[in-house]
């Protein structure tokens, strides 16, 4: 990750990085904690839509896949926005678009309808892929190239931090309330789930007003960063898809649509799995609590594994947490109760590296051209919408400890990237080059 910039490129001669820009260090964990908590809300209004609407598994999925579909459709035109326009201006763009997503659950819980929520994730998944594009790579220009990957680590810490609080508070505010129907007639029925879907509105409000008030202050604060001129940056131009001839990246991609799928696919079906009487029979409130484990297990793997990077290569690491999460699921699938419950949850912990790892290798060296190598890798974050649908798709016809072979192949896939990057690190044949 050596020189790696975010669009507009930081000064050649800064070995501080990106002009000198260290001090917005702290405001980039603040945003990265503030869309590890909006986004980790999905899998707590999953369950809540699925009972509210009458869904299958594979329907409730819906909301996972219009989510990570914004990946596919905003990455690769982000990453060329953020070339031209600058990676701050990218940043109050995508905050401005994911507050207006939040926004929507307003008119969608007013109307009632389980289509138009699907639209309010689908805009506010929008701005979360500009702000992936923009802000992964700038966290890792702003400071020594030597530490970038250290960075990048600690700012998907933080992301780590607010996916732990979030189950917390959207156990609390949307879990915990379950409104029964005064009758049985028509009007009855409509009341209530009128009254439940107001639920699952008021947190997203309250999260646009924070989005907004973070718009304002990048704006505010985008003069003080020193950018490379956007004109000089864009001569690269287009969308980058000719980056995709590079082995590496493009096996990096594929590994990051398979880790978010593996990733989303058990978190969006933990609760559903822990209320089963096979594994732990909890209610929606505690499962939801419980949660919050698999997310924490992430964060507490993060803050280690930035000292681990240090002395371990990335490759060799990377393929180690891989086979353990693919055996953890595998384990729980195969077994009942506690074992079952804290196996699966436990895979949290074996997941914490694996994103910014992936992501680090898979755009190592591309200098000017980061911002699109970066979107490219973006896009594959639409695994979230499809490994979780397929997911649920074997969890309605098979069960859902037979469902969770789908994201224990997808860390055996993750585990043969990794392996194949240790080795051409080691000067050894291998299928994945950096050209």
């Amino acid at each position: 990750m050596a020189g790696m910039v975010a669009g507009p490129r930081a000064p050649a001669d800064s070995k501080a990085g990106a002009g000198g820009n260290g001090w917005l260090l702290p405001f980039m964990l603040a945003l990265f904690f503030a869309w590890g908590l909006a986004t980790v809300l999905v899998d707590i209004v999953t369950p809540k839509l699925k009972s509210l609407f009458a869904l299958s598994y594979t329907e409730a999925t819906l909301t996972q896949f219009c989510f990570f579909a914004a990946y596919a459709l905003i990455s690769l035109p982000a990453g060329a926005m953020v070339t031209r326009i600058g990676s701050m201006r990218g940043l109050v763009v995508g905050l401005v678009v994911m507050a207006a997503g939040c926004l929507l659950f307003a008119p969608a819980a007013r109307i009632g309808l389980f289509p138009m929520f699907l639209l309010a994730l689908f805009v506010m998944a929008s701005g979360i892929a500009v702000l992936q594009v923009a802000a992964n790579p700038l966290v890792a220009g702003l400071g020594d190239p030597a530490q970038a990957s250290s960075r990048l680590t600690l700012a998907q810490t933080f992301n780590a931090l607010g996916t732990t609080v979030g189950p917390v508070i959207g156990a609390w505010a949307i879990l915990s309330h379950t409104v029964t129907p005064s009758g049985t007639d028509a009007a009855a029925l409509a009341a209530a789930r009128q009254a439940e879907a107001d639920v699952v509105r008021t947190p997203f409000l309250v999260i646009a007003a924070g989005l907004l008030a973070l718009a304002v202050l990048f704006w505010f604060l985008r003069r003080r960063v020193r950018e490379e001129d956007a004109g000089e940056s864009a001569g690269s131009g287009g969308l980058g898809l000719d980056l995709l001839r590079r082995p590496r990246l493009a096996f990096g991609a594929l590994a990051i649509f398979l880790y978010v799928g593996a990733e989303v696919a058990i978190g969006t079906l933990m609760v559903s799995y822990l209320e089963q009487p096979r594994v732990l029979g909890a209610s929606p409130e505690t499962a939801g609590h419980l949660l919050s484990f698999y997310w924490g297990g992430a964060l507490a793997g993060r803050i280690v594994g930035s000292f681990v990077l240090r002395a371990v290569r990335p490759g060799a690491a990377l393929c180690a947490v891989a086979l353990a999460a693919a055996g953890l699921t595998a384990l729980s699938a195969t077994s009942s109760g506690m074992l079952a419950g804290w196996a699966l949850i436990a895979v949290g912990l074996a997941n914490a590296i694996q994103f910014p790892t992936i992501f680090a290798l898979a755009i190592e060296g591309l200098g000017e051209r980061t911002a699109q190598g970066a979107g490219i890798v973006c896009v594959a974050i639409v695994g979230g919408a499809i490994v979780p649908v397929l997911t649920g798709a074997l969890a309605d016809g098979y069960g859902l400890a037979i469902a969770l072979g789908a994201p224990a192949l997808c860390y055996l896939c993750i585990a043969a990237f990794a392996l194949a990057h240790a080795r051409d690190a080691l000067g050894r044949p291998s299928a994945v080059a950096a050209e």
